[in-house]
């Protein structure tokens, strides 16, 4: 990495990330909320049966390698264009297989519009190729500001586009739309932001030795999406699409703001922890500050979420989209657990321990399926109450190595992270009566909020949450910056 590594820069990374990930996941989400108002979720179910197939082929081109990128110390053009060739190639031969397996996709589902709608979303498995990495350079170097340009640009014209094609009756190809424009813009933004063009350079060598890091976490990452996704196979297959629609409908909401905060996180941690490998007291410093801040964050606002879930859905979805409100409460559970995996994962990454994680994926998949296994015959519901355990049982998993790693034990961890939770269930149990007042649904989620806002920052001031203190700090030595104070280094 340029430069070193100090508390500035790291906030300042953080800062521009949380606001390339909530600029443009907000912009997309409100896009999403008003397709949702046009479209059936039927429509909606296509398309996630679609992603399915461009999420599993989109990791062999983008996953791995650039994780590997990111955490190696001295890389070059001749690293950079080697993995560009090579992504540019594992693209086509993807693009190839899904063309030709279309049809039959398309009758295993029952879908007839299956076939045209995946030929064509199949097209930015290049564009994926193309932007890998630039991504990669911008994660390496800390600059974010250009990523957050450049996505904030896409999504607001990709959006405007999907808006006005689902105005106008184009049904699923508006949802098709959106996300291909989205794609080719950031691929088109990126190109010139960012300053690194492919040289004719290819080696094997460094192929290989990117190789040796990256493939085992191309492989936790197929693991994971083959994994993430065979539920909405089951879902897709078993039940209807519209079915699909409302199961992955809930799990957007959450997803949407633990992701912004959770993927803020991850992409300034690997590049800081991976610049301090061979500190691991620091990267233990580091990698508990990281869980005692988003678990702070990431608690109330999950179960904040869960509790007014049925008067948000009907304010911004309409009530035709109301049974997706029990998939939405349960995913907020599930989701409040990741910055904890993220944390212990990223440290592992970071010290070239890829080996761990791919061993700590294998066994988290194997306790999940035999989960889903017993959940499957009790419906959808049971499904997603399955990831959740699947959850609670993975955190002790990825905690276990770091034991021994970092001398940061499970034990320790929910220490750190107990008061939070704790405080965050008083405020949603105090807030979740207000609903049977009788209020409209505005008024009764505008009351709820505030005054879950005001009461969960009266707790954590009450009883003196350290993390809370830390924020505090930290948000006056931001502004200290500004005005020209000094910064101390990172921890």
């Amino acid at each position: 990495m340029d430069g070193e590594v100090t508390k500035s820069k790291v906030l300042t990374s953080l800062l521009w990330k949380l606001m390339e990930r909530g600029g443009t996941q907000g912009i997309q989400l409100i896009v999403m909320i008003v397709l949702a108002r046009l479209l059936l979720p039927e429509e909606f179910g296509l398309i996630v049966l679609v992603t399915i197939f461009l999420t599993i082929a989109g990791v062999f081109v983008q996953s791995g390698f650039n994780t590997a990128l990111i955490q190696k110390k001295d890389v070059d053009d001749i690293d950079y264009s080697s993995i560009f060739y090579l992504s540019l190639f594992v693209a086509s031969v993807l693009y190839l297989i899904l063309f030709f397996t279309a049809p039959l996709i398309a009758v295993f589902f029952e879908q007839p519009n299956f076939m045209t709608v995946l030929r064509v979303l199949s097209c930015t498995l290049f564009l994926g190729a193309f932007h890998s990495i630039q991504n990669a350079i911008i994660a390496k170097k800390m600059e974010f500001k250009k990523l957050f340009m450049s996505s904030l640009g896409a999504n607001i014209i990709s959006g405007i586009a999907g808006v006005w094609m689902a105005y106008n009756g184009f049904g699923v190809w508006s949802l098709v739309g959106h996300q291909l424009l989205n794609q080719f813009m950031i691929t088109l933004f990126l190109w010139f932001t960012v300053t690194w063009r492919p040289q004719l350079h290819f080696s094997v060598k460094r192929i290989k030795t990117l190789f040796s890091f990256g493939w085992k976490l191309m492989v936790s990452s197929l693991i994971d999406a083959l994994y993430s996704n065979i539920r909405n196979v089951l879902v897709g297959k078993l039940y209807s699409p519209a079915t699909l629609a409302f199961y992955n409908r809930g799990d957007q909401f959450p997803s949407f703001l633990v992701s912004n905060i959770n993927g803020s996180i991850q992409s300034v941690m690997l590049p800081t922890l991976s610049s301090y490998q061979d500190d691991k007291q620091r990267v233990k410093d580091i990698v508990r500050r990281s869980i005692v801040t988003s678990a702070f964050i990431v608690f109330p606002m999950m179960i904040g979420l869960a509790v007014i879930a049925e008067p948000l859905v009907k304010i911004l979805l309409t009530e035709k989209w109301l049974p997706s409100v029990p998939f939405l409460q349960i995913f907020c559970f599930i989701y409040a657990l990741w910055p904890i995996h993220t944390a212990n994962l990223q440290a592992i990454n970071a010290l070239g321990r890829s080996d761990i994680f791919l061993k700590l994926e294998i066994v988290k998949k194997l306790v999940g399926l035999l989960i889903l296994g017993i959940s499957l015959p009790f419906g959808v519901h049971a499904m997603a109450i399955g990831i959740f355990i699947g959850g609670i049982i993975g955190l002790f998993i990825n905690a276990y190595p770091n034991l021994n790693l970092l001398n940061y034990s499970i034990q320790e961890q929910w220490k750190d992270i107990l008061p939070s939770l704790l405080i965050s269930f008083v405020m949603g149990g105090i807030i979740y009566p207000i609903q049977w007042f009788g209020m409209s649904d505005m008024l009764t989620v505008t009351i709820q909020i505030g005054t879950g806002v005001v009461l969960y920052i009266s707790l954590a001031t009450i009883f003196k949450l350290e993390c809370f203190t830390y924020l505090l700090e930290t948000i006056r030595e931001m502004l200290g910056r500004k005005k020209g104070i000094a910064v101390k280094e990172l921890y």
